[in-house]
């Protein structure tokens, strides 16, 4: 269930945008994630890649079967038709009385399942086919006299696709009845021919596409944080526009989710939200408050563009003072769970999440922090922690404030970073943080603003294996010259100071 309720998110996530109707520009160009188009390229040039593609680790026993969900969204295009002279003719827009019709383009949530597999039997590969067929629907609409004014028509064009299933060795070694093997899986739309325009790919694509794997028997490796005897393997698997990484309540190893966007192991919905906002990224509070600030007009609107954007609108402004107060945010201590702490008030916090969206949560049950008198993060709470006296040995040299060093940007460094790439830099401080890792603050010694960055604390964040101590002459000779440059005092008389 939890691993749905991610995949769900996951599914939907771009469905639709604040603020929640069909003239807003963003929710015309749609289906942002997990979107495999027609192979053949559209006359425009406009189509997502057709195949996504993934490779996991498992750990197998004799008797260990798999099975495997493909979840993806079907284009359903919604056109409202006016019964004129007694025939019907496609419009934008009908007015009902009651509500104003839109057309527009929905979907549908669509879940194949496959399997189970021996194992054995996926050493060939498995080649299966994924086919959704075409389907119109037609629904009367009448006034409120009961006379029909119009109707509306939903279409879907037929899907087609190929889920390839393989399992084999991983590594070198041998294979044995229990060796570690690399299970991969893919997908791909086989639409034949070739489509005219945007509109017409997507209507023939999968949209949010992705995968749940479940094990009957033995237990997936985890990709992001593998065992020593299985980093190499990790390694080499291959991913495509997805990722795996297990899912489930921590500790589970049976299920993993190959998902378009990008997450972590065990990734779970926040507790506090209320309910799909179709953008799991953002923040509850600030689109419910949002929505709240709508004209009436702009949220019938909203309405009438999808029932899932009415049940949005539905939802804010029902939405109780304590439902809105839990939106504004959870102090989650990230060692609670290390505390010795009162056995009455010890839960698992997945039972917790479920009973404070229940509402039957009580302030009794929070697991307490190590220093109930302060929180965590405040200063006070150690007073040993001083950034600017406390000091890391990179390379065999102490660093501390003042220190002089060379920026090698590397782990996931950003564009931005790597504009820093072997500039000299002085440090300002030395922070650690709630888990235990080390990050220097510096300010670039050829910045003529470096002062006044380092006035207002505007700093630059490195790990220390991404900065190279300088030896002594280099760093007098470096410092020797940047007094040369004026130093920058900032006028703070000026309250508009930029």
């Amino acid at each position: 269930d939890l691993a749905r309720t991610v995949a769900d998110a996951v599914l939907w996530e771009g469905y639709l945008l604040y603020p929640y109707r069909a003239s807003s520009s963003k929710n015309q160009i749609r289906w942002q994630f997990g979107v495999l188009g027609p192979p053949e390229p559209t006359r425009g040039g406009i189509a997502e890649d057709p195949a996504m593609h993934c490779e996991c680790l498992l750990r197998p026993t004799p008797d260990a079967r798999v099975r495997i969900t493909l979840r993806f969204l079907q284009l359903v295009r919604r056109q409202i038709e006016q019964a004129i002279d007694h025939d019907f003719r496609p419009v934008d827009t009908l007015l009902t009385g009651e509500q104003n019709l839109v057309s527009f383009d929905e979907a549908m949530a669509c879940e194949l399942d496959f399997g189970p597999f021996d194992l054995a039997a996926l050493n060939v590969g498995q080649e299966l086919p994924v086919v959704m067929p075409p389907a119109m629907d037609t629904e009367i609409v009448t006034d409120a006299a009961g006379s029909t004014i119009g109707r509306t028509v939903r279409t879907r064009s037929a899907l087609r696709g190929i889920l390839t299933v393989r399992a084999g060795p991983a590594g070198t070694a041998p294979p044995t009845p229990t060796a570690t093997l690399r299970l991969s899986c893919a997908v791909r739309n086989t639409h034949p021919g070739v489509v005219g325009d945007r509109d017409a790919a997507t209507a023939v694509s999968f949209l949010g596409a992705h995968l749940l794997l479940e094990a009957d028997a033995g237990s997936f490796v985890s990709l992001l944080e593998p065992s020593t005897a299985d980093e190499a393997a990790a390694r080499d698997c291959h991913q495509s526009r997805c990722f795996p990484v297990l899912a489930g309540t921590p500790g589970d190893t049976n299920v993993v989710l190959a998902s378009p966007i990008i997450l972590y192991d065990y990734p779970a919905v926040a507790p506090e939200s209320a309910g799909a906002l179709f953008d799991s990224t953002e923040i509850d509070e600030i689109l419910t408050l949002r929505v709240m600030t709508l004209t009436d007009a702009e949220k019938a609107a909203a309405r009438a563009t999808d029932p899932a954007a009415a049940a949005i609108i539905d939802r804010c402004e029902s939405m109780t003072p304590e439902a809105l107060g839990r939106l504004h945010g959870a102090l989650r201590d990230p060692r609670a769970w290390d505390v010795p702490a009162d056995p009455a008030r010890t839960a698992d916090p997945f039972e917790l999440g479920t009973r404070w969206n229940a509402g039957v949560f009580s302030d009794s049950e929070i697991p307490i922090f190590a220093t109930p008198d302060a929180p965590w993060w405040d200063p006070g709470v150690d007073a040993s922690v001083s950034p600017t006296t406390d000091s890391v040995i990179i390379a065999g040299v102490r660093v501390a404030k003042g220190s002089m060093v060379r920026i090698q940007p590397s782990r996931r460094a950003d564009a931005q970073d790597l504009f820093y790439a072997g500039q000299q830099a002085r440090v300002t401080s030395v922070y650690s943080d709630v888990d235990d890792n080390t990050h220097v603050a510096v300010v670039l010694a050829d910045d003529p603003a470096a002062d006044l960055h380092e006035w207002y604390g505007r700093y630059l964040y490195f790990a220390p294996d991404e900065l190279q101590p300088l030896a002594a002459a280099e760093s007098a000779t470096h410092l020797a010259a940047d007094h040369a440059i004026p130093s920058i005092e900032p006028d703070r008389s000026k309250e508009n100071q930029s």
